[in-house]
């Protein structure tokens, strides 16, 4: 046997070799996947089943959603509030001028594990309802992190924190809040846990207020706070 067949016999050996480590690494990698979606959907399907377990606190009237609407998922949110530095009606730099921009990422206790369900920010309304007016700066926004589906909403009632001590008992946090749906949006599958939603509350909330220390005109800070996030739909639906 020559020393080109020794070599030929050798690369094909190699060939196989490496068919072989793909052909396992091909079968891993879809059984890790397989595996992760049966995770996801028994998630997803958990948190769909737990719209009959959702109780909020009692609130105060201007933060309580109208009669027909039903509470049917809550998520425990960590983030921040972001506040740009700009003159106010004095022309003196003030943190207070610009509305906070929101990111947060929401979860739920399932199975003993914080799961994630909802992320939290501000975006241009894609699907607003008839009448609404879209804000070029942005509206908040959460978008499901199972299905993609969200919900645009803006507040119509507020509690400063501190002065309800069953649902906002924090002094010196962002109020809470009350926001009703302004668009709603499938997601791209047909996705539509948030599809649902008519209103948000914002309750029990810590940090996030505006500093109250000097700043230059420019500046940026975040701020950082949690809240629960109760949202609500159609009382028919289910």
């Amino acid at each position: 046997m020559n020393a080109y067949t020794l070599l030929a016999m050798r690369d094909i050996t190699r060939l196989g070799e490496h068919k072989g480590m793909m052909k396992t690494v091909t079968t891993s990698r879809g059984r890790a996947i397989f595996a992760a979606a049966l995770v996801f959907a028994f998630a997803f399907g958990l948190v769909a089943q737990a719209g009959a377990q959702v109780t909020p606190p009692q609130t105060p009237t201007n933060i309580t959603p109208p009669v027909g609407n039903e509470a049917f998922l809550v998520g425990h949110a960590f983030g921040s509030q972001g506040y740009v530095c700009l003159p106010d009606v004095h022309g003196q730099p003030s943190w207070t001028v610009n509305s906070p921009r929101p990111e947060a990422t929401l979860f739920t206790d399932l199975l003993g594990q914080q799961q994630q369900i909802i992320t939290h920010f501000a975006s241009i309304n894609e699907a607003p309802k008839p009448g609404v007016t879209v804000s070029l700066s942005g509206n908040a926004t959460w978008q499901s992190s199972f299905d993609t589906s969200k919900v645009w909403a803006k507040a119509i009632g507020t509690v400063d924190a501190g002065d309800d001590p069953n649902s906002c008992p924090n002094s010196g946090a962002i109020p809470c809040l009350l926001l009703q749906s302004i668009g709603n949006k499938k997601g791209p599958t047909g996705g539509n846990l948030l599809f649902k939603a008519t209103f948000v509350q914002r309750l029990n909330t810590r940090g996030g207020a505006a500093p109250t220390t000097a700043c230059t005109v420019g500046q940026t800070q975040l701020v950082p706070y949690s809240a629960d996030y109760f949202f609500y739909r159609a009382s028919t639906q289910e």
